[in-house]
């Protein structure tokens, strides 16, 4: 039985979720069944008032069509709330930290509507252009930047929020996350501290527009898949996968949100993102007369040095969900600091919960069980765990890169300890799970100067009396680099 990503056909506007908004595109798509997606995302757009240089130099005017425009409008005035549609993809960050145009998707990330919707119309722009006219890619060009995907869905927050802040160490230029006032009932979103012009929403929806915007334009020069009939069709297959025991995420054909980073990465990686933000930054000064774009030397450092964080924060390293998104308690007295690059990564199971999560809803449920069990019977401060591995995609937060663990007794102090959810005594965790761990967490944490380059992997059972991490896990991690005997 699988595990279903919760997109209910129910509408509830007055939520941030993105069941809601595909939702309110649903109805207008009932009520205009010759609405095609491409006039839709532009109808978006118009109602969101995204018509900037950069976007009608890509993407053209929203109200090209006056007529149909007004018909539109009305139909979504008719079927829906003009307003949700507005605070929903028009994106702002207000004076006190809360960030707007921003929706909770299915798998627990953050999504910024604004850069997803321009990717896909500009995706869909390309198809049209190309079917219809059959004619070379604007300009001559070929590839993602030739319609604007990578400008219009990355490239001009990323270039923009390098130049703003100079002066602040290149991690600093990016994000930041935060937290939804409800994971449940998701109203208002909280950025956890000054916002840069490229927040992971923005970032998020960016790569989820480059990814669905190129897979609907056929960019890639693929087989072309069959033109969307519906816009929430496409939303709902992006976002409302379903996993199960016998189809994890290794198994799934298409593109999902939970391998945001892997596709991003695999599509824009190879077109020279350095050389597609210059340009952007160059296309942006030119049609906007951005006077504090000084395009001199300097420009180039920022945006090589901003990449370089980038590409380690969001294609390096795996995705974290945060304590606050998986309804962590507050810490029964504080932490002790680490002192970071630690020798050791330590390798657990958790045993008990005993069966691999397989959905945010379900991988945060297990997380705050043990959390309560840590607490309440074991009398620790919090959940023992650095980080817990589900197998929905993620990585969960436990105490995190900086505080002191109760994982690994009498280690605490030199390692981190990393479970995944399962028991492993006689199966092996999903191979994703796995290379999530075994890859992405570890290559992350040793760029990142968090584990010694030279680090030491070692199962549970290696240093305390337990059969932890499970007899199969562990003949598995005796394979793996830098495993200590």
């Amino acid at each position: 039985q699988g595990v279903h990503l919760g997109l209910s056909p129910v509408s509830t506007p007055h939520l941030r979720s993105m069941e809601s908004f595909i939702s309110a595109v649903e109805q207008v798509e009932q009520s205009n069944p010759t609405l095609t997606p491409l006039a839709l995302v532009r109808a978006l757009r118009r109602i969101a008032g995204h018509d900037d240089p950069l976007t009608v130099h890509y993407l053209g005017a929203s109200n090209r069509h006056p007529v149909l425009s007004a018909t539109l409008d009305q139909a979504i005035l008719n079927a829906s709330s003009f307003s949700f549609f507005d605070k929903a993809v028009h994106h702002i960050v207000t004076d006190q930290g809360e960030e707007r145009g921003v929706v909770l998707a299915p798998d627990g990330t953050t999504v910024a509507l604004a850069p997803l919707l321009l990717g896909i119309e500009a995706g869909l722009r390309a198809r049209e252009a190309e079917v219809g006219a059959e004619t070379e890619q604007e300009g001559g060009a070929s590839g993602v930047a030739a319609f604007g995907v990578f400008p219009l869905t990355l490239g001009r927050s990323l270039g923009l929020s390098f130049l703003s802040l100079q002066d602040f160490s290149a991690d600093l230029r990016l994000g930041p996350g935060g937290c939804w006032d409800s994971v449940e009932q998701p109203r208002v979103f909280r950025l956890s501290r000054t916002p840069t012009l490229a927040t992971d929403a923005l970032i998020n929806g960016g790569m989820d527009g480059a990814i669905l915007g190129t897979a609907l334009g056929n960019l890639s020069r693929a087989a072309p898949p069959p033109p969307p009939t519906r816009l929430s069709a496409t939303l709902r297959g992006y976002y409302g996968y379903v996993l199960s025991e016998d189809r994890g995420l290794e198994e799934l054909r298409g593109h999902a949100s939970a391998k945001r980073r892997q596709s991003s990465r695999s599509l824009l990686e190879p077109l020279d993102p350095e050389r597609q933000v210059m340009e952007t930054l160059v296309m942006v000064w030119k049609l906007e007369k951005t006077e504090w774009i000084a395009l001199d030397d300097g420009v180039e450092v920022s945006v090589k040095e901003g990449l370089k964080a980038f590409t380690h924060m969001y294609w390096d390293c795996p995705p974290i969900i945060s304590r606050c998104q998986w309804g962590a308690e507050v810490i029964r007295g504080t932490h002790s600091p680490l002192s970071p690059p630690l020798p050791y990564l330590y390798i657990h199971h958790t045993y008990q919960p005993s069966t691999p999560c397989l959905s945010f809803p379900a991988c945060s449920r297990d997380m705050r069980a043990m959390q309560r069990f840590h607490q309440d019977e074991r009398g620790w401060k919090d959940i023992g765990y650095s980080f817990v591995v589900g197998s929905d995609g993620y990585v969960y937060e436990g105490r995190g890169w900086h505080n002191r663990g109760a994982h690994t007794r009498d280690r605490n102090t030199v390692g981190y300890g990393v479970a995944i959810i399962g028991n492993y005594i006689s199966t092996l965790p999903s191979r994703y799970s796995m290379d999530l761990l075994r890859h992405r967490l570890v290559q992350c944490a040793v760029d990142g100067g968090r584990l010694a380059v030279n680090y030491t992997l070692l199962g549970h059972r290696q240093v305390v009396n337990t059969s932890c991490p499970g007899d199969a896990f562990y003949s598995e991690i005796s394979t793996w680099d830098r495993f200590g005997k």
